[in-house]
């Protein structure tokens, strides 16, 4: 079982890949040409002779590269859902495999990746000192991980107060702690401030709008192929099958 889990997972993670690979290509792309012309302009006169030439070309990092990078990610991402996903059904919630997986992209895409966003947003490959990229590297992704433990915790404690209380109320008041952990490790780690003041502002949100979208994009789509598959390699049935049961059963019921 978890064999065809974790193919259905790397079937949708490299669908995902290629869905972002085209939205990237439409959406971030321009970004990233208009930072890097940004840079060319300010950055010192070169000596004659002494230019440096690029390993790989423009062309080529944002097409066979970034389909490559795009791809790769996605299969990675797959993967691991898959494997999060096998061990999280039956033991959070009683949904079915299909609701599953979808509220599992959705809580991977806020937990994983928009909660962090808030507190580092991502920059243009140009913008930014090179010097500080490892400490910066190191704080998002002490930030991801303070997300996924107070998130992993949250769910713990919505299990103990389900015994004691309301679904509902357990749920809210797991959410609120969740909420609470991830604000005071927000304010609390440092902030990072490297956007030249020149910079255009236009350039920087349409990046970072373009990032949102790419990983919005990447869990949707992990969601929806693997919600589908995972629904026939637990049940044996479609997905639609269900809803077809569902209907009959309402008009036996008429």
């Amino acid at each position: 079982m978890l064999r065809k889990l974790l193919i259905c997972g790397l079937v949708a993670g490299f669908f995902a890949g290629l869905v972002a690979f085209g939205f990237m290509t439409v959406a971030g792309e321009p970004a990233v040409d208009q930072a890097i012309a940004y840079e060319e302009a300010h950055a010192p006169p070169v000596p004659p002779g002494e230019e440096e030439q690029e390993p790989v070309s423009r062309d080529t990092q944002k097409g066979v590269g970034l389909l490559t990078a795009s791809t790769v990610y996605g299969l990675a991402l797959g993967g691991i859902f898959a494997l999060v996903f096998a061990y999280a059904y039956g033991r959070v919630g009683r949904a079915s495999p299909a609701r599953t997986a979808l509220w599992l992209a959705a809580a991977a895409f806020l937990v994983v990746y928009l909660v962090p966003f808030i507190k580092y947003p991502p920059n243009p490959p140009a913008v930014g000192d090179p010097d500080t990229i490892g400490e910066r590297t190191a704080l998002y992704l002490v930030m991801v991980w303070i997300s996924v433990l107070a998130a992993l915790a949250a769910v713990r404690l919505r299990r103990t107060l389900a015994q004691r209380r309301a679904p509902e109320v357990a749920t809210g008041l797991a959410g609120v702690a969740y909420l609470a952990v991830v604000v005071v490790a927000g304010l609390a780690l440092p902030a990072i401030h490297e956007i030249p003041e020149t910079f255009p502002a236009t350039t920087l949100w349409r990046f970072r709008e373009a990032s949102v979208g790419t990983q919005l994009v990447m869990w949707t789509s992990i969601g929806a192929v693997f919600s589908v598959t995972a629904q026939r390699v637990m049940t044996g049935r479609p997905l639609w099958a269900f809803g077809g049961r569902r209907r009959a059963a309402a008009t036996a019921g008429e």
